[in-house]
């Protein structure tokens, strides 16, 4: 039907042209803001209402335009300015001021810091505690005013990928610490905060820890349970509920706590809560915790519940302002998220390294196993999602370094791949080594049980996923509804754009965004493939909130593999960009990277292409619709449903 109507009247911009972008925008701009997990804004509110021809056009252009890469490809759009050329944001001295401490730490690591002991007791010992403050490694991005070293993301990443790579415990503790304990103070805390907290932070007198999980809470971030009741004189507030699974949760003395506070809403006069972050000292008193918990990995990283029975908070300690905790919550988590991707880079390249010098001395079959076509297709494969790892977290550290601002889906994206590929990497180590992968002597089984809470901790993998997918879908849907005002107020350029976009792709004249003026002439075949697969997820994107409409809300299993498709064609541009960086810095290895972009971009594509064809099959619904019935027969049984072969 859509199709039809574009190609008779798409260029003359007739009645029928305008009702079907008019019924198109109606239809779904409003039903994809409400399927997403963030609101509306008041500015596309505020534009619901038609308006002068020149007024919309305005509004159209601010409520579409965004500088998220991924969250333009969801208009089947290319959007470079983040991406292209790859960033290198730091100078020679910058450079020359991170390279004094790899080395030092490096060594650390090898002659001081005994992992394996560290496993075995369940605690990181003291001499690797007091050896890593000592190297300032408790403060690596507190400015150099409050006592730390003042490093910038790009610089900081450079040695988290260090550490991580050599025990992933003492990551969790530096991370925990860091990254998110008390980064809250460093992105919205007051001067007076600052000054407080930060020098005693960064030298490792306080240690931090960031509290927000609850039992019942989970994903759901905002639906913690901790109170936080303002004192009748107004001088503090009194915290009490408790936390699970706090990193550093045993012997932190500074937490970053969200709690509800009750407020009285003045229109309505009804008490409401108001997620706040609040800074929490262990000596305020009314904090306790639970002993350390038993976990399959990260054994040594503290891991505790923490209690707030009446606990004293002074008001002066509120973090970011009275009910702004679920912001503060998701920023500290989006802008600690670069240095676990970069960290797992590491993690991978050492796994890496021992499964080659395995691969090069095992000899099977009268020759060594590296030879073996088999082993080839895994050391590839492995390297191939380091490479993309690697180009994901440098690449979003230096875009924070550059200012950027937009990059809540870039970051959700790196942190899914980078741990599910640096599962995929320790398992695949372990396989080439056999049996040896097996046993401890190795070194690999310890890595692998670290890894698994990666894919879990600081968002759930499944739900970055859909929150990846929502959120882009809702960046349709506001546009969508900019563009219904834009017909009905007969915003003649706005009609134009849309109703020949529409009509080139409906008659097969649209080949995508023009990528291969960005990259490298060799790289030119792949450019092609990723400006195929953005036109035509745009356009499947767009189908979908047609057909779907606020039910989309409920259509998880389309929403994953929108997700998934997501998650590819970013890293198909990330790793173009970096790789036509290496070729113009006339890189020695830039021929092999092109390579592994080779490999991976036409098999992205490759998947991209399947998925759009799968969740457009009736047959794939039809599948849904019978796995969630079976789904419902297994819950409600509580076990397995098929009767035993044996019959008892």
């Amino acid at each position: 039907m859509m199709n039809s109507s574009l190609l008779t009247t798409g260029c003359r911009l007739g009645p029928s042209c305008i009702s079907l972008l008019n019924r198109v925008a109606a239809r779904t701009a409003a039903t994809a803001t409400s399927a997403a997990s963030a609101p509306v804004t008041s500015e596309s509110r505020a534009n619901e209402q038609p308006q002068g021809t020149k007024d919309t056009e305005k509004k159209v252009k601010s409520a579409r335009v965004s500088n998220s890469f991924v969250l333009n490809l969801y208009r089947g759009n290319f959007h470079p300015n983040e991406l292209f050329p790859y960033p290198n944001v730091l100078n020679e001295e910058q450079k020359e001021n991170v390279k004094v401490f790899i080395d030092p730490i490096w060594k650390f690591f090898e002659e001081k810091n005994d992992s394996v002991k560290n496993d075995i007791n369940e605690k990181i010992s003291e001499e690797t505690m007091n050896g890593l403050k000592e190297q300032g490694a408790f403060g690596i991005q507190v400015p150099v005013e409050y006592g730390g070293l003042g490093l910038n993301n790009t610089q900081a990443a450079r040695l988290y990928e260090v550490v991580t790579s050599h025990d992933l415990a003492v990551s969790i503790c530096l991370g925990a610490h860091q990254s998110i304990g008390f980064k809250g103070i460093l992105l919205f805390g007051t001067e007076a905060q600052k000054q407080k907290y930060l020098p005693k932070l960064a030298g490792g007198e306080y240690t931090a820890a960031f509290a927000l999980t609850e039992p019942s809470t989970g994903s759901d971030a905002a639906s913690i349970k901790t109170k936080a009741e303002l004192s009748a004189d107004g001088k503090y507030y009194v915290l009490n509920g408790s936390k699970i699974w706090i990193s550093n949760g045993g012997f932190a003395e500074v937490f970053t706590v969200f709690a509800q506070v009750p407020s009285v809403d003045d229109k309505t006069g009804q008490v409401q809560n108001k997620m706040t972050a609040f800074i929490v000292e262990r000596k305020f008193g009314g904090l306790t915790s639970g002993p350390p918990e038993k976990k399959m990995g990260i054994k040594a990283s503290n891991t505790t519940e923490v209690f707030f029975e009446d606990c004293k908070v002074p008001v002066e300690n509120v973090l970011g302002g009275v009910g702004n905790g679920f912001k503060v919550a998701m920023n500290i988590l989006n802008n600690g998220r670069f240095g676990m991707v970069v960290g797992l880079s590491g993690t991978m390249k050492m796994a890496i390294r021992k499964a080659i010098d395995f691969a090069k001395n095992r000899r099977q079959f009268g020759r060594t196993i590296d030879t073996y076509g088999n082993i080839q297709e895994k050391l590839v494969r492995m390297e191939t999602r380091q490479y993309i790892t690697e180009t994901l977290g440098f690449l979003l550290a230096q875009n924070m370094d550059r200012g950027s601002t937009e990059y809540q889906c870039e970051a959700a994206i790196g942190k899914i791949f980078a741990s599910e590929s640096a599962w995929f990497v320790l398992d695949e180590a372990i396989q080439i080594h056999g049996g040896m992968g097996f046993m401890r002597a190795t070194g690999l089984e310890r890595v692998v049980r670290d890894l698994r809470i990666f894919r879990i901790f600081e968002g759930a993998n499944d739900i970055l996923r859909l929150f990846v997918g929502f959120t882009g879908l809702q960046y349709v849907g506001t546009h969508l509804r900019e563009l219904q005002n834009a017909v009905k107020s007969f915003n003649f350029n706005a009609i134009v754009g849309e109703g020949s976009k529409r009509l080139r792709r409906n008659i097969g004249m649209s080949s995508g965004p023009n990528i291969n003026e960005f990259i490298h002439p060799s790289l030119h075949p792949c450019g092609l493939l990723l400006s195929k697969s953005i036109d035509r997820f745009g356009s499947t994107i767009e189908q979908i909130l047609i057909k779907h409409g606020k039910s989309i809300r409920d259509e998880q299993f389309i929403v994953h593999r929108i997700g998934e498709m997501t998650i590819d064609l970013f890293t198909m541009a990330a790793s173009l960009s970096r790789c036509t960086q290496s070729f113009k810095l006339q890189s020695p290895t830039a021929v092999h990277e092109s390579n592994l972009v080779r490999i991976w971009c036409e098999e992205a594509h490759d998947r991209i292409n399947s998925t759009i064809d799968t969740i457009q099959n009736p047959a794939f619904t039809a599948r849904t619709k019978l796995m969630t019935e079976i789904a419902r027969e297994m819950v409600d049984k509580e076990s397995t449903v098929p009767v035993h072969p044996l019959g008892f």
